[in-house]
């Protein structure tokens, strides 16, 4: 059963088809809270299922994105054992990552820990120049979750995952930009709007071969060159048949905006 607690703590809103799953918990830099993982995997769950959808961004109330769990809370002990974790509460990075949807994480803030997993795990991330970056698990002695070791290389390399893995210190955005691991760094002022920009520009393509290409990604993680060929071209040839690519074809050359149906 969701709790209202944890409700409040992750918002959710759906404009056409960009959705937005804020992480709402300000006055404590939207640290982490177990009801938190459970409620935003339901939701991200549903979002997977919701074909309208074409881009998620995934960002944090006020000046924080997500410094990662509650220190505090944790420190406290186990607790009431309905706020205790469940094997299935870790699976908000997978969803994130493997969702037709395209993720883009909008970094406002501290990125730690937990938070900076999740972010690793959408498709884009891009940050304020005040964000700060640290993996922080070996900090407080514990080896992490939310799938950094696996992200994390794909993006910025085995050797720099690693030492940012295995020595933990913070990074400015600037550093993130460098290596790799953010896309793009926007001013605060205009943060929002350039993040949704990007989701807009992403929202109008043809949603069949966004979805598909998506899959490929997805796909190509876990196969052979020739295995994934001999996928991704049946995959392909098909659209050709779809009114979205004919519609395609014929905007190009009457040099018009296309009018994408989703069939």
């Amino acid at each position: 059963m969701v709790s209202r607690e944890s409700e409040e703590m992750i918002l959710y809103k759906k404009a056409g088809a960009i959705a937005i799953l804020t992480i709402n918990r300000p006055e404590h830099r939207n640290a982490l809270v177990f009801p938190m993982l459970r409620e935003t995997g339901r939701i991200l769950a549903a979002v997977a299922e919701d074909t309208d959808v074409r881009v998620l961004i995934l960002t944090g109330a006020g000046s924080s994105f997500c410094p990662g769990a509650d220190i505090q809370d944790k420190a406290s002990g186990p607790g009431d054992p309905d706020r205790r974790s469940k094997p299935e509460d870790f699976r908000v990075p997978v969803l994130l990552h493997q969702m037709p949807a395209i993720t883009i994480a909008a970094i406002n803030g501290a990125c730690a820990g937990a938070g900076m997993g999740w972010a690793a795990a959408c498709d884009f991330r891009y940050a304020v120049p005040s964000a700060k970056f640290n993996t922080a698990f070996l900090d407080v002695g514990v080896a992490g979750d939310m799938g950094m070791p696996w992200t994390l290389p794909r993006i910025i390399g085995a050797g720099r995952a690693r030492e940012l893995l295995f020595m933990p210190r913070k990074f400015d955005a600037e550093e993130a930009y460098r290596i790799g691991l953010v896309s793009g760094i926007f001013p605060e002022e205009a943060f929002t709007n350039e993040v949704l920009k990007i989701a807009e520009r992403i929202s109008k393509i043809a949603p069949l071969a966004l979805r598909a290409m998506k899959s490929n990604f997805i796909e190509a993680e876990e196969m052979g060159l020739r295995s994934y060929i001999a996928l991704e071209t049946a995959r392909h040839l098909p659209m050709f048949a779809t009114y979205d690519t004919q519609e395609a074809f014929t905007a190009k050359l009457e040099k018009r905006e296309p009018r994408f149906l989703g069939r």
